[in-house]
């Protein structure tokens, strides 16, 4: 169907969050809203993001691959164009591009495509297209109080420090939930744009007790059994095929019936399982301003992760000086000047504010099931997402999944696709590049035989898929090649069945690498060796490649 004017569009994403997680994809996690938006919309199967935070959020946002955007890898300058960690201007953002279709544009949440963390630059929201932007510049941080808070291009820090009830999760949902019952009342009849880029369930595991204590006993059977039960409620849900076998546990990992700390880690999980479900909670609020301002037949409204789980461990040597000074993602006190205890200490629950860790490998490995891998490598497990698109004006379909393969790209050019929009040579005088990404629109409709390829690479870890076929390499190790129709989980490696296949593709994907910028590894790493005064991060991304390798 089509609606009679220009659709709204909330378009909602989180971060370091797994394929399995919430409620609608086979999860344990309570996610009645995001469920809501599953039966009446549509949920996507096989749709991909970039791996890690800031490349996904930059090629979410233009439509091109993170090299294109100067974001290869994060935002922190690693010299050669690509690499800069500051969004460029050979792109246009979403909001730049609906401003030609006569689009409000607002933001809340995280930013994290820019380099300068402190002072506005052109690479900050309010410079990119939004008229109203409330959230951090920055990619990491507390909760409760954290650091680069923004409204528009001032610092607001202030307003979490001096609330002992703030939370950031409840900030961003009202916000954006405020925004739009202002726009109702300020713009009526104009069209918006509304992106809101939730933190959790990133590190660090903080939550409210209540929402904690929902959580007591959910997970007590243990990561081995609820990999299974996972697998079977995503094939019973006709997400997965039941000719796909759950991969094996982490080998890094013990069985559950042998780990250690099991208090702890259950507490681990339970806070992650609540950040998530206060999300739900808040997006309940977003959709009830829709539904009061008498905007929901039309809005179109999007959720996806940036990347797959997160396994990394926050060290219980990790200093108050790396995180605070160096890597600028924390503060070494509380809101009322108590110590942060940073690191996974066993002997400290998670969840209050003077905390500080993560939930680990293990819990990642069942956040990510039934797939291979985590955040930071592109098999199926660190770029595999949830996507689920609700419109009842443009989508007829409900409750139905879709198997046809997408990824980041795809959305602004569905987007401009559904707003009418035509994609710009240029934008304020610049040439950008050629979108990337192809409309998901004729999918609302039925499942697509088939699409254009799709590319992948970071920090080396590296990806095509042509059809049913993907070439992938976890670096420095070799390419594996996947027949995605029979072994969606990536157990069988087929290169050496087919190395005409292989050479094909690789071809394919060394021709994308150099049209996008893409510079291998090994020179990324050369260059920052080279560098005479290294950042911080440079030398701890040097020394965290020697131990992937």
């Amino acid at each position: 169907m089509t609606p009679a004017k220009k659709p709204n569009i909330v378009l909602i994403l989180n971060d370091d969050m797994g394929f399995s997680d919430i409620g609608c994809y086979g999860g344990e996690v309570d996610t009645p809203h995001l469920d809501r938006l599953a039966a009446g919309g549509l949920r996507f199967s096989q749709f991909y993001n970039t791996a890690r935070c800031s490349p996904s959020r930059a090629s979410l946002l233009t439509g091109l691959h993170p090299h294109q955007t100067g974001i290869g890898i994060l935002t922190y300058d690693f010299g050669p164009e690509g690499y800069a960690g500051n969004l460029n201007h050979r792109c246009v953002t979403i909001p730049e591009a609906l401003k030609a279709s006569g689009y409000r544009t607002y933001m809340s949440g995280k930013w994290h495509v820019a380099g300068n963390l402190t002072e506005p630059t052109d690479a900050w929201p309010m410079q990119r297209g939004f008229d109203a932007f409330f959230g951090t510049i920055i990619g990491a941080g507390s909760f409760y109080d954290p650091n680069t808070l923004t409204r528009g291009n001032e610092n607001v820090e202030h307003e979490a420090s001096a609330d002992d009830g703030w939370f950031y999760t409840d900030a961003i949902s009202d916000d954006a939930a405020d925004t739009i019952r202002r726009h109702a009342k300020e713009h009526a009849g104009t069209p918006f744009f509304q992106y809101v880029a939730y933190t959790a369930p990133h590190w660090p595991l903080h939550a409210h007790e209540e929402d904690i204590a929902k959580y007591k006993g959910r997970f007590d059977a243990g990561w081995d059994a609820l990999r299974e039960e996972r697998l079977q409620k995503l094939v019973d849900s006709g997400i997965l095929r039941d000719i796909w076998q759950l991969t094996e546990r982490d080998p890094t990992q013990p069985p559950w019936t042998e780990a250690e700390h099991k208090t702890w880690l259950l507490r681990c999980m339970e806070v992650y399982a609540a950040q998530i479900d206060r999300m739900d909670q808040g997006i309940g609020r977003i959709l009830k301003a829709l539904e009061d301002t008498g905007q929901m037949e039309n809005t179109l409204v999007i959720f996806l992760a940036d990347n797959g789980a997160c396994a990394e461990d926050i060290p219980e040597h990790v200093t108050v000086d790396e995180l605070v000074h160096k890597l600028r993602i924390a503060k070494a006190t509380t809101r009322k000047g108590e110590p942060v205890h940073f690191g996974n200490n066993p002997d400290l629950m998670p969840g209050p504010e003077n905390t500080y860790q993560s939930y680990g490998t293990a819990w990642a490995n069942l956040s990510n099931a039934p797939f291979r891998l985590y955040k930071h490598w592109i098999h199926e497990g660190g770029i595999s997402t949830p996507l689920i698109m609700h419109w009842p004006a443009g989508i007829a379909h409900r409750g139905e999944v879709r198997h046809t393969p997408g990824y980041l790209p795809d959305i602004m050019a569905t987007l401009l696709d559904v707003t009418a929009t035509p994609y710009p040579a240029q934008h304020q005088g610049r040439a950008v590049e050629p979108l990337e990404g192809h409309s998901l629109c004729p999918a609302f409709a039925q499942d697509l035989p088939e699409r254009p390829p799709m590319f992948w690479e970071h920090e080396g870890n590296a990806a095509v898929r042509i059809g049913k076929w993907k070439l992938v390499r976890k670096y420095p190790q070799d390419w594996e090649l996947y027949d995605m129709e029979a072994d969606r989980t990536e157990l069988h490696d087929l290169a050496a069945q087919h190395p005409a296949r292989v050479a094909d593709m690789k071809a394919q994907y060394e021709a994308w690498a150099k049209r996008c910028g893409v510079i291998p590894r090994e020179k990324i790493l050369q260059l920052m060796k080279e560098q005479q005064t290294p950042p911080a991060f440079w030398e701890e991304e040097i020394v965290e490649e020697a131990r992937r390798g």
